[in-house]
């Protein structure tokens, strides 16, 4: 199987698990969990506005476990949720297998939840692939308000 061969059968392969796990968490009455947190909603539970840099960090992709503005387009494991993100995606999987280097990725931190500013088929293709971890430019946010603690794991 020749390199492009690859990166179309490995999108494919992603959009029938992102798929099918939708269709189970329908099943399960549970299809709101299987969605990326929106880091918008999340920010204003929390009353989350001072901000500090934390420069480049190596984090953990299973604690990844929402988006700033683009919550919708990949579901709660960060598999492609749209076809219409394919073309990106598989650009970014060809670098992958590739072994390219890829700038960090951009994630906000609230509590220990990180949101992906920048960078989210470089996620998604971490996770498709079991990459444990990536490189990111961090944004650390800090509440004002108490609430519920943010859920810190993205479901497998």
């Amino acid at each position: 199987m020749n390199l492009n061969e690859q990166v179309d059968a490995d999108f494919t392969r992603a959009r029938r698990r992102a798929r099918l796990r939708a269709v189970v968490a329908r099943i399960r009455r549970e299809h709101v969990s299987n969605k990326l947190l929106s880091f918008d909603d999340i920010r204003s539970e929390f009353a989350a506005n001072n901000r500090l840099q934390r420069g480049t960090r190596v984090v953990e992709v299973e604690e990844i476990v929402g988006s700033v503005g683009r919550w919708r387009d990949f579901d709660r494991s960060f598999l492609p949720a749209r076809a219409s993100v394919g073309h990106r995606w598989k650009r970014i999987d060809r670098a992958f297998h590739r072994t390219e280097d890829l700038p960090p990725v951009k994630l906000y931190k609230l509590e220990e939840a990180y949101f992906v500013v920048d960078g989210h088929h470089r996620v998604s293709v971490a996770r498709y692939h079991d990459v444990p971890t990536v490189e990111a430019a961090v944004v650390e946010f800090h509440p004002n308000l108490p609430a519920a603690p943010v859920p810190t794991t993205a479901k497998r």
